[in-house]
């Protein structure tokens, strides 16, 4: 595995932020000792089990030194680091491909009068895409400051989540009398399959299995091809359906009479017919303009259709088909949101998907879907880098990512904001992605106008779910990151990942 050297000037940086941080649920410290190698292993686990994170040897934790005190180095016993390193490449299962190595070269001081020179080694971890365990050693998830072995329970929903499993791929016990529909008459005639009766050509291509001696179809073939698979999965606690919803303004308000503009429109259907209804009355929708509360004046959405359609068709493909929710797309003045259940699969978050694109959770679906007579996908990848494309074309502020986990059912949501992005926007988007936070004086610098402008941007940004506050500053030193990259987005890792890519990617 290799090893990237720090310059100085950027390794003493890098230390200083160092030796004044604390453990967390995305950094951890470790003084290098024999018996270090298998703590450390199960972190690196953990981290790639949960959102990535940084394993730094030769640090003191912050509870036993304070400050330089802390810097002991890996010099202080270089056979437990070299151990590490070769069991990082031989000890997990699978394999973790996300693992990033940097050495920082620094002063040490263990407490002696007189420092000496040695190295830190900072082991990056990033998010993977697949679930790891230690060999002979167990599954890890990480906690806010430590780590703990999972479950044979949660390794399996960690799967769930990360796309390692789908459920659209297990069978379910639904006839396949419910099957024979329209839909699948098109999708033979499409596909060219030969004959034969419809228990042989599911099992052929991949679309049913024998379960005690009954072909039962999978959860995919049932979404594919049944008139109502919402109704005949609700059995097996899941939904299929779109629930589209038409607001008063710019925000749900709560209460006894909700602000909806109009009854909220069920969409059902096979996956191929629903995607295609579903775009058709969100489009209708936007083109009719919506009567804006504070002026009595229409505003006109003005969206790429392609973009739109994007997204209805990602919330549909790679939503995760064990959860009991539907699919909610929500109209607003000022924007449109897609919301659809489960997390992100595989290594992607919030932060990447503009590069990284959109993965297949369901590929059963995904790969299907392409045998209709008008597709509405073409499986390959690009869908969400032409979202972005699209709306940067528009001059409309890009795609905004948002995943929730901390609700009753996670969800992945997609923002298109109806809003012209000031030319300032793109200024400050590439600074973020240079530097990672952005604070006032940034902007004044770098787009050119007063102080008292900057401000009412930034307002505007943070209003909008552009920017978020990073924590720990007071006003006058206010600074502010994209909101995927949360409260481990501070200084310490703009400075990693300056000119060096994304340590967490």
């Amino acid at each position: 595995m290799l090893i990237h050297d720090e310059p100085r000037p950027r390794a003493d940086a890098l230390t200083q932020l160092l030796i004044s941080s604390g453990e967390s649920r995305q950094r951890e410290f470790k003084r290098v000792s024999g018996k270090m190698v298998g703590k450390a292993l199960e972190t690196v686990c953990a981290m790639a089990n949960t959102e990535g994170g940084m394993l730094v040897l030769g640090v003191a934790d912050l509870k036993e030194f304070k400050g330089p005190a802390r810097l002991f180095g890996v010099e202080e016993n270089p056979e437990a680091v070299d151990e590490l390193l070769r069991k990082l490449s031989t000890e997990f299962q699978p394999a973790i491909a996300t693992t990033q190595l940097r050495r920082l070269p620094c002063t040490l001081h263990n407490g002696s009068a007189k420092g000496t020179e040695g190295h830190l080694l900072l082991v990056l971890v990033g998010r993977s895409r697949a679930v790891h365990s230690i060999v002979n050693g167990g599954t890890y998830t990480r906690l806010d400051a430590g780590n703990r072995q999972m479950t044979a329970a949660e390794v399996t929903e960690l799967s769930y989540r990360r796309g390692v499993r789908s459920a659209a791929s297990e069978p379910v016990a639904v006839s396949l009398d419910r099957l024979q529909t329209d839909a699948w008459r098109r999708y033979v005639r499409t596909r060219g399959l030969k004959s034969g009766d419809m228990a042989d050509q599911l099992l052929r291509i991949g679309l049913a299995d024998e379960v005690d001696g009954v072909v039962q179809p999978k959860r995919a073939a049932v979404l594919l091809f049944a008139d109502e698979p919402g109704s005949l999965l609700a059995a097996h606690d899941t939904r299929a359906d779109v629930r589209v919803m038409v607001y008063d303004g710019k925000a749900v308000v709560p209460g006894a009479t909700p602000n909806l503009r109009k009854q909220p429109k069920t969409v059902r259907g096979p996956l191929v017919d629903q995607i295609d209804a579903a775009v058709t009355l969100v489009l209708d929708e936007l083109a009719q303009g919506l009567t804006l509360s504070s002026s009595g004046f229409k505003t006109q959405h003005v969206y790429p259709e392609r973009v739109v359609k994007e997204a209805i068709v990602n919330a549909v493909v790679h939503r995760d088909y064990r959860l009991n929710r539907d699919i909610f797309i929500r109209i607003f003045d000022d924007r449109v949101e897609v919301e659809s259940p489960g997390v992100f699969p595989g290594g992607i978050t919030p932060a990447t998907i503009a590069r990284a694109g959109s993965r297949a959770r369901n590929p059963l679906i995904a790969q299907n879907l392409r045998e209709f007579p008008v597709a509405p996908n073409i499986d390959a990848g690009e869908g969400v880098r032409m979202m972005f494309a699209e709306m940067a074309q528009a001059k409309l502020y890009p795609p905004q990512y948002r995943q929730s986990t901390d609700a009753e059912v996670e969800s992945v949501t997609v923002t298109l904001l109806n809003l012209m992005r000031p030319s300032a926007w793109d200024e400050v988007s590439d600074w973020l992605d240079r530097h990672g936070s952005i604070a006032n004086a940034d902007v004044v610098r770098i787009a050119k106008i007063d102080t008292l402008k900057a401000s009412k941007l930034l307002a505007g940004w943070r209003e909008q779910g552009l920017l978020v506050a990073l924590p720990g500053r007071g006003k006058r030193n206010m600074a502010y990151a994209r909101p995927a990259q949360g409260a481990e987005s501070g200084p310490l890792f703009a400075v990693l990942e300056e000119n060096n890519g994304d340590a967490r990617d």
